[in-house]
């Protein structure tokens, strides 16, 4: 059975959403992320950077992947997560060119 194709709408509220950031960014022993916070907080930075995509892809803009690495996952000190063209692709039913 193939896998179910997701929406590009963030499964959590901002204000969630930036408080995960805050938890993964600080230094703090008991400030760490449980699984079910790094998992919602990975998919929300996955949706965040295939809708940056798509908005290049729609403008015929063939620079958007270096952009929107570095606006989503480099300006908030995150490694990347590794082809996420491809997998936007797979997970969004949408297409890339790359």
């Amino acid at each position: 059975m193939p896998k179910k194709k997701k929406s590009l709408k963030l499964s959590i509220s901002e204000k969630k959403y930036k408080s995960l950031l805050e938890k993964r960014r600080s230094k703090k022993k008991n400030t760490s992320l449980s699984k079910k916070e790094k998992k919602q907080l990975d998919d929300a930075l996955f949706v965040k950077y295939c809708k940056c995509l798509k908005k290049f892809e729609s403008e015929g803009d063939a620079k958007g992947y270096p952009i929107c690495i570095n606006a989503v996952y480099k300006q908030r000190k995150i490694k990347p997560p590794k082809n996420p063209v491809k997998k936007c692709k797979l997970t969004f039913n949408k297409r890339v060119t790359k």
